[in-house]
């Protein structure tokens, strides 16, 4: 039996300050093609608030034509994740941004966080993970 084609999908994502436009959509891109998973299904990209006006995800956002959608760092924190991380903890006060970002509304994790590839020599700035849309 063929897997059901999922239509609803929630990207998390984690940024460092500055991260740029093109390595978000590098990154969700790739991710989601490495998954078979459809561009056109997602709903939302979602991140921690402390985030949300990052210039890279606010773009991201709207080139692929979805909001982004802020959580505090309180509502991430319950959230439970297979990767958590003492970097996103110190940072911004929660122990998974893409992760549980992607898991915030209840749906089903289906690629755990993956981060950008360096760039020029230093660290890449993106995480994502992405997660089914609740339906409700």
């Amino acid at each position: 039996m063929a897997d059901p084609v999922i239509d609803s999908l929630v990207v998390g994502v984690g940024a460092s300050a500055g991260v740029s436009v093109v390595e978000v959509l590098g990154l969700v891109s790739g991710v989601l093609r490495d998954a078979g998973l459809s561009v056109e299904a997602v709903v939302a990209l979602s991140t921690v608030d402390a985030k949300a006006g990052e210039p890279g995800l606010v773009q991201a956002a709207e080139r692929l034509g979805v909001p982004l959608v802020a959580c505090s760092a309180e509502e991430l924190a319950v959230v439970a994740v297979p990767n958590p991380s003492d970097v996103a903890l110190a940072a911004v006060g929660t122990p998974s941004v893409a992760e549980a970002a992607a898991l915030v509304g209840g749906g089903e994790l289906l690629v755990p966080k993956r981060k950008s590839e360096p760039v020029d020599g230093r660290a890449g700035k993106v995480t994502c993970a992405v997660a089914t849309a609740n339906p409700g």
